[in-house]
Parts: structure tokens; C-alpha cells; sequence
């Protein structure tokens, strides 16, 4: 059974970010996922198969990957979770005083 689409497309805005992320030598594996969307369509930009016109955007570029893995993002959410219930048992206990 296929997978639902996930609904993420690129707009002309996106594809300069790419342009300018692909021109600094991040990894298009990167690029794809910073974008939410598969490494194909990082690699259709990458050869001029769309978006052919657009310029690379230079400035104000996302940070160089690897990113965090959906495994490591959740991860962490947990965590902050935890810690955010200790700071409120803290604040709980300080009011108190």
C-alpha cells in the first residue's frame, strides 16, 4: 500500500534557499530534509529540471545539517517535556514559601 502524500511542495522561494544551500556544498540529503520532502526533488533543482530560472538565494540560509532525526526530535521533546514539569513542581514548591 503507498503512503498518503505528504502535501509538502516547493515554491520558487524555497528552491533559491535550495540553490543557495546546494552552492554552500550542503548535502542534498540534507536539503531534503531541512525541506520535509524526498531527495529527489532536491536533485530535480540541483540540475535545473525545475525551477530552472530561479537564483540561488546568498544570505539568510538555513544552518548547514545533518539535522536531528524524527527519532532524536522526539527524543527530545520527551525530555523537555520532563523538564518543564520539574520547573513547574519548583515553581509549585517556591510559591508555597
Amino acid at each position: 500500500m503507498k503512503a498518503a502524500n505528504s502535501g509538502i511542495s516547493l515554491s520558487e522561494a524555497d528552491a533559491a534557499i535550495v540553490k543557495g544551500m546546494l552552492a554552500r556544498g550542503d548535502r542534498q540529503h540534507d536539503i531534503a530534509a531541512w525541506f520535509g520532502v524526498n531527495g529527489g526533488r532536491i536533485g530535480e533543482i540541483s540540475t535545473g529540471y525545475t525551477f530552472a530560472g530561479v537564483e540561488a538565494q546568498t544570505e539568510e540560509l538555513p544552518p548547514p545539517g545533518p539535522y536531528n532525526s524524527g527519532k532524536v526530535s522526539f527524543a527530545q521533546e520527551k525530555e523537555l517535556k520532563q523538564i518543564k514539569s520539574d520547573l513547574e513542581g519548583i515553581l509549585s514548591r517556591l510559591n508555597k514559601l
